[in-house]
């Protein structure tokens, strides 16, 4: 068994003295582990860091077997994924949210997201934004999509506000009233079609949303603790959006301080 494709690496174990087992996001065939030997290498070592990405060849004798990888680079930009901690810590938390997918279960659109999303972890206004898109489609990979585009009660478009913590349904001012303090905030930029870039405010809601999903369906009955990865993005990102929107303000005070 053999096949080539391109990948990203999400992370290496030690194998033996001079091995490890990488395991990749690949374009067409899904998160995958194999063997690289020689892996440990001074001159593998710099290709095999986490958010690189590679040239994998995969061969095997059997397509169940662990199998072995021949690997070069084609995008070595893990240096600069060290130089903010907001790059730093979404490498691993979207590399712990890939582990909740089944192992060799392709997902195309998630690895070209991945990709996208690697290239623009240090500009703090795009990166919170785009981390919690990369959230909301791992769940609906999961079978736990959210229905963000109409009023779950009235079936309008416009002047959604508010999301179902049960339901996972956007639910429009009018109608989510009544039940305002037991309903999630449905962020701006999540819920409008020409809708602002977020401000600290709406990406701390937006967090919060996807955190709620995460741990309802996918944590909780897994019975696992939630990645520490994806807190210590958060506020990264929060602190990073924040000192952004500070300089772009010139310097006038804290802006959008989440709630």
């Amino acid at each position: 068994m053999q096949w080539q494709d391109e990948a990203i690496i999400l992370g290496v174990k030690r194998h033996g003295e001079t091995s490890v087992i990488a395991e990749v996001m690949t374009s067409a065939r899904g998160r995958h582990l194999g063997m690289v030997r020689g892996g440990r290498s001074r001159s593998m070592q710099p290709v095999l860091q986490a958010g690189n990405r590679v040239d994998v060849t995969w061969r095997a004798r059997l397509d169940d077997h662990l199998g072995e990888y021949r690997i070069e680079p084609l995008q070595l930009r893990a240096a600069q994924l060290m130089e903010t901690a907001t790059a730093v810590y979404g490498v691993q938390a979207m590399g712990a949210l890939l582990r909740l997918l089944p192992e060799r279960d392709p997902h195309p659109h998630l690895y070209r997201a991945l990709d996208i999303i690697l290239d623009n972890l240090s500009d703090p206004a795009d990166a919170g934004e785009l981390f919690v898109r990369f959230e909301l489609a791992v769940l609906n990979d999961l079978g736990f999509g959210l229905d963000l585009t109409e009023c779950a009660a009235t079936g309008i478009r416009s002047d959604l506000v508010y999301v179902s913590p049960k339901t996972g349904r956007a639910v429009s001012r009018a109608a989510g009233a009544p039940y305002a303090q037991r309903m999630l905030a449905l962020p701006p930029f999540l819920g409008e079609a020409h809708a602002p870039s977020a401000d600290c405010q709406s990406l701390s809601a937006a967090f919060r949303l996807t955190n709620h999903f995460l741990n309802r369906h996918v944590y909780e009955p897994r019975g696992i603790q939630e990645n520490a990865a994806r807190d210590g993005f958060v506020q990264a990102a929060l602190k990073a959006l924040e000192r952004k929107l500070n300089e772009t303000a010139g310097g006038a005070g804290p802006v959008g301080q989440p709630g």
